[in-house]
């Protein structure tokens, strides 16, 4: 698709390709936690997620956002409940695999991955994740390029006390050993 000048555009934004770089360099400069999101099944999936928000205490429910051009976003259709693991600082790597989109689909995606089977629902967990979050699908809403996926939990744990894994400005890195209070 070409602009009105003459430049490239992105299909999806209607913006040059620069522009929705820029637009996510500024939504980078947000420091999120880091998650990886996974479903069980046959065919078990996992996804790293950044964009992911507690939202009510009654009844407990938390939200993810999934890219609808990901294997994630298939897998979501098709199975009523996944689970969420929030990563400590040692993760990083953990992350990237979660994040890459050539590594193995399937049971040999968690080849070599520490898991565990989640009480509830039988989603693979990530062992020493600070916090795991089994949940039923409550509901779904349009986000654009995303979905915004709203679960209900079913379970949780805080199976490891750690500092946190985090992403700031396209990389990684941890909370503080210490946490200064600020009026």
């Amino acid at each position: 698709m070409t602009a009105a000048n003459g430049g490239r555009v992105d299909p999806p934004t209607g913006r040059p390709p620069a522009a929705r770089r820029s637009l996510r360099r500024a939504f980078g400069t947000f420091a999120t936690g880091v998650t990886v999101v996974t479903v069980g099944g046959e065919q078990p999936h996992g996804m790293t997620a950044n964009s992911f928000t507690p939202v009510s205490l009654d009844p407990p429910l938390v939200l993810v956002c999934v890219d609808k051009s990901t294997v994630m976003h298939t897998c979501l259709d098709n199975t009523p409940v996944f689970g969420v693991s929030v990563l400590a600082a040692g993760h990083s790597e953990l992350a990237l695999y979660f994040a890459d989109s050539r590594r193995p689909v399937g049971l040999g995606e968690f080849a070599g991955i520490a898991a565990v089977s989640g009480e509830r629902t039988g989603v693979p967990m990530i062992e020493d994740a600070l916090a795991w979050f089994e949940c039923e699908l409550w509901q779904k809403y349009d986000g654009g390029d995303h979905t915004i996926v709203v679960g209900r939990l079913l379970s949780f744990a805080q199976p490891a006390a750690d500092r946190a894994l985090l992403f700031h400005n396209g990389r990684f890195s941890a909370t503080g050993p210490d946490r200064e209070v600020l009026p």
